[in-house]
């Protein structure tokens, strides 16, 4: 069966903690450049950490016939210099042969709805490539600012509540 054959899942990591490995290497690869010195290890660390479910913070992933797409998180901080900042939209990912067919956008949503249900008025994020694609989904500019060596732009979005 084809990805494509299924409709989208969109659930919480510790519901599929099978595929936790596999989204550690895919954030791996994708962000390495943001922790070089990080190693796949705590990588896994950090996700199992961060898969709890219906609090902060959790991981969402998104499935399509039991093959994994992406993922999106909300986490208390993601940006070690700016701890003012909570809490956050973080590890926005789609595996490539699966972009641009909205599913980056049900996964922002769902995190939406998630820190919706939580009481939490405002989210965050940073990103180093994709501030237009937020942008187009109702995020605004705080800040541009250099993280970690790369150029970031601080994003913000008022949720309904």
């Amino acid at each position: 069966m084809r990805a494509t054959d299924s409709p989208l899942q969109i659930d919480y990591l510790a519901d599929r903690p099978e595929l936790l490995p596999e989204l550690a290497r895919l954030q791996h690869a994708e962000w390495g450049r943001f922790n070089s010195g990080r190693t796949l290890d705590e990588r896994i660390a950090n996700l199992q950490r961060c898969s709890l479910g219906r609090t902060v913070p959790t991981t969402v992933i998104a499935t399509q016939g039991g093959i994994l797409l992406g993922s999106a998180m909300l986490v208390d901080h993601d940006m070690s210099t700016r701890p003012d900042i909570s809490p956050w939209l973080a590890g926005v990912l789609v595996i490539p042969e699966f972009r641009r067919r909205g599913i980056a956008t049900k996964l922002i949503e769902r995190i939406e709805q998630e820190a919706t249900s939580l009481g939490i008025p405002t989210l965050h994020l940073y990103t180093d490539t994709a501030s237009r694609f937020y942008a187009k989904r109702g995020w605004s500019w705080v800040e541009d600012c250099t993280y970690r060596n790369v150029r970031v732009t601080i994003m913000q979005r008022t949720l309904a509540g």
